[in-house]
């Protein structure tokens, strides 16, 4: 059912006609499940779920559903459980139905109300377990992070919309064996592969969750280890399904997700999948990238590429997009502070850079030199003025 109003009904979204409308279907169908495509506030689904005598789910639950389905590993379950806790806790007091709440004198509280008390206490610290063990995850990606910043191999990480094709791509180019299905959210957990570009340059290709619109805030902050691979890489490759009938939402619900997560700022190359699928007269890829974009908004136009994941044609070319758009690891001037204890990185810099001026002191060894992007990276802890450092 569609529906269209000015404002939504504080107690039932939808106003109470409709409800009676949706009550008659549902008793018609004998339905017993029913799925709004718009975020219910507790009082909703309660309301909704008295008049309508069934089970009520929203978009949000819908999506925390699917995920819980998809978890494999114990990263994706801690991210899912704590996305889950944090959406039923303002939920637990609708339970009124089956915990009653009267109490057995005056200032007394009832059985419900001590086992609502209970279940939220068990919930809160549950939700602070799940929080130390993502910021144990998030601690671990941050040091595999680092190692693979102290090889100067550049990150290219595949985004898009769910179901856009981005794990197929991503097995097509690096050969590794990640599940790719037909399925919403089919990845979840974000998977790093070498490859190797057409000039020999070796880099590192990132394959991560599907976006979807309205993508809830609670999985968004759960995520937020996941979607740190797309802050950082130097390259995303935006996968669109370019036979899908609305395409240029899917692009604008990416451009969003991408904005909300602070990577709107990163180069983009748009790569059409399913050009299979296409009529031969849509055989100008840059063309169909503008009208997706214009549509989305986008004001700067990316490098466009087709491929077909599935058949394998236009890969080529995309590699050498990809080659010509990383950059060519830019000079500049810096000074490192080196503890006596790691002198040994002196050696480094006098390899890999042009040392203009070396001083030592009674604690540390300061060496001017004009470094590429590349050591930069390697040796930030180093680098004065750095607040890693």
């Amino acid at each position: 059912m569609i529906q269209t109003r000015s404002a939504p009904d504080a107690a039932t979204l939808i106003g109470s006609g409709k409800v009676e409308e949706l009550a008659a279907l549902i008793q018609g169908l004998t339905a017993d499940l029913v799925v709004f495509d718009h975020e219910l506030s507790p009082t909703q689904q309660r309301n909704l779920e008295r008049r309508l005598k069934c089970k009520v789910i929203d978009r949000t639950q819908l999506i925390l559903d699917i995920f819980a389905r998809r978890a494999r590993t114990r990263e994706g379950q801690l991210q899912v459980e704590l996305a889950q806790l944090n959406y039923l806790l303002p939920r637990l007091a609708g339970r009124g139905v089956e915990m009653s709440r009267l109490g057995g004198g005056i200032g007394t509280r009832g059985p419900g109300e001590t086992q609502l008390e209970t279940d939220r206490r068990r919930i809160f610290g549950r939700i602070q377990k799940l929080e130390q063990g993502l910021d144990s995850v998030r601690s671990s990606r941050q040091i595999q992070r680092r190692q693979r910043q102290s090889v100067p191999l550049a990150t290219i990480t595949l985004v898009g919309y769910t179901n856009a094709g981005k794990s197929s791509l991503f097995n097509r180019i690096t050969g590794a064996g990640v599940l790719a299905d037909s399925k919403m959210f089919a990845t979840l957990d974000p998977t790093v592969r070498a490859i190797l570009l057409p000039t020999r340059r070796k880099a590192l290709l990132s394959d991560t969750v599907g976006f979807v619109r309205n993508l809830p805030t609670t999985l968004v902050k759960a995520f937020r280890a996941t979607l740190e691979e797309v802050r950082e890489a130097e390259i995303l490759l935006h996968v669109v399904d370019a036979s899908a009938s609305d395409a240029p939402t899917q692009v604008r619900h990416v451009l969003q997700v991408l904005s909300e997560i602070g990577a709107a700022s990163t180069p983009q190359i748009l790569v059409l999948n399913k050009t299979d699928l296409l009529p031969e007269s849509d055989a100008d890829y840059d063309a169909i990238g503008a009208r997706l974009l214009g549509d989305a908004g986008s004001v700067v136009a990316p490098h466009t590429a087709g491929v077909s994941a599935l058949r394998g044609t236009g890969i080529e070319s995309l590699l050498n997009l990809i080659d010509d758009s990383l950059p060519l690891d830019p000079v500049c001037h810096v000074t490192f502070r080196f503890p006596l204890t790691a002198v040994g990185k002196v050696h480094l810099v006098h390899e890999l850079a042009r040392v203009t001026a070396v001083v030592y002191t009674e604690a540390y060894c300061d060496v001017e030199a004009d470094a590429p992007q590349s050591l930069r990276r390697r040796l930030a802890r180093y680098i004065l003025g750095n607040p890693a450092q």
